[in-house]
């Protein structure tokens, strides 16, 4: 669509509010609002906001920024108040006054990454699978982790408000364009996943920023709570967001070679080496929270080792079945509270230097890896804190490179400065095993 395609298209569907969305470095979504009178000016790209209040922007004394839309993100969002008609949303790169790029806007970096990919023919499609939880509010109206639901990995439970919930999610994104492929209870109480279709790399980034900004929505008219934290219950299983993913070339997936032993080709087995050299490196990426951390435990189904296998979903990669066009790597690692831009790019950027470098990915491993004597099979391991997480971040010269010196230095910055302030609480935990006994 273009400028004139959508102010007709406002017009004839009343939409009287336009959303210009983007998101700070950690990934949250933000958003300026403009009403009917200002949709040309923001279409065109001359809306200003204040960079400096903004997670990672812009200092003080270089705050205006310029939100320009990427005209093709347009979406009519699937409520309507009577009283204000319509609102709509597009997604926006964040520039300098100038026009210029911006070095902290995320999605930028993401383009950058894609148009390297492309410079080699290259296509990547992300498939996404994100989970999370929906809890009650309180009388407060304050987020509780008590649940309605006591069902379990794929249960046929009593509709509850949970079950209802995510039908209306479902039918929500559905009326934004998303093809849903399933939705399903999760292995946690209150805990849920919904699967769409996999797509262009930068549209499933976008898709993964509408998809939590919907789902919030429509808990809040639920009274409900939808967090993607990756691991709000001790004891039970955290939220992941698994990325299947798949080069193409001319069309064709190029991951796929029915003739391999595995079934992958050799650029196929070289992405996969680069994902699992530099996994270390861009765990602060995909997984950016001392949260994160208590998910990427043995026990969980969530991976701790640095290893693939061809079914079983114990180590860090696997290789669905699936062939043909539907061939991919599944990584297992992220958790739905990334950044995605940023998530993704790390992710493409590695896989490519593992086909520019034609990585070995070694052999897969057979059988559930957390039986295996892993010292002496010699596996290698995540990150067992965002403190390591930030010690490997910074001796990436990858994550350097692909992220530039202000993207990468802030989210150090951020980085520490949240480890130290967790590090100084006092927990529950300690008081239970200490305060009676010492």
């Amino acid at each position: 669509m273009n400028i004139q395609d959508i102010l007709t298209f406002c017009n004839e569907h009343d939409v009287r509010y336009l959303r210009l969305q983007f998101t700070d470095l950690l990934g949250v979504n933000k958003n300026v609002e403009v009403p009917k009178s200002q949709f040309e000016k923001a279409l065109r790209g001359e809306i200003f906001f204040d960079g400096s209040s903004i997670q990672g922007f812009a200092r003080i004394d270089e705050s205006d920024m310029l939100l320009v839309p990427d005209l093709d993100t347009f979406k009519v969002l699937p409520w309507k108040d009577p009283r204000y008609g319509r609102e709509a949303r597009i997604i926006c790169d964040i520039r300098q006054p100038s026009g210029a790029e911006y070095a902290g806007c995320a999605r930028t970096v993401l383009k950058r990454v894609l148009k390297r990919a492309a410079e080699k023919g290259y296509e990547l499609m992300i498939g996404p699978e994100l989970e999370f939880f929906l809890f009650q509010r309180g009388a407060d109206g304050f987020a509780t982790v008590e649940t309605q639901d006591r069902g379990g990995y794929f249960d046929l439970t009593p509709i509850d408000k949970g079950e209802i919930a995510r039908r209306r999610i479902v039918e929500d994104l559905e009326e934004m364009g998303f093809t849903i492929e399933a939705s399903h209870h999760e292995v946690a109480i209150g805990q849920h996943e919904i699967d769409f279709k996999y797509g262009p790399a930068l549209s499933a980034a976008d898709n993964i920023c509408t998809f939590r900004f919907v789902t919030r929505k429509v808990a809040v008219d639920n009274n409900m709570h939808a967090t993607f934290m990756p691991k709000p219950l001790y004891g039970k299983t955290g939220s992941g967001m698994h990325t299947n993913q798949s080069l193409f070339k001319a069309g064709q997936n190029i991951f796929c070679d029915e003739s391999a032993p595995y079934g992958l080709s050799e650029t196929g087995l070289h992405y996969m080496g680069g994902l699992l050299q530099h996994v270390k490196g861009f765990s602060l990426l995909t997984n950016q929270l001392v949260n994160s951390y208590k998910r990427l435990v043995p026990g969980y189904e969530a991976p701790t080792t640095i290893a693939w296998a061809r079914r079983n979903r114990s180590p860090l990669i696997r290789v669905p079945d699936a062939r043909g066009q539907s061939t991919r790597i599944e990584l297992r690692s992220p958790d739905p509270a990334c950044n995605p831009y940023l998530a993704i790019a790390a992710q493409l950027a590695a896989g490519l230097d593992g086909i520019e470098r034609r990585l070995d990915p070694g052999q897969p491993v057979e059988g559930n890896i957390y039986d295996l004597d892993t010292e002496s099979n010699d596996f290698d391991h995540l990150p067992g804190s965002l403190y390591e997480a930030i010690e490997a971040f910074e001796d990436s010269d990858l994550m350097r490179e692909i992220l530039g010196e202000h993207i990468f230095n802030n989210f150090i910055t951020i980085k520490k400065q949240e480890w130290k302030l967790y590090s100084a609480q006092v927990h529950d935990w300690e008081l239970s095993s200490y305060l009676n006994i010492f």
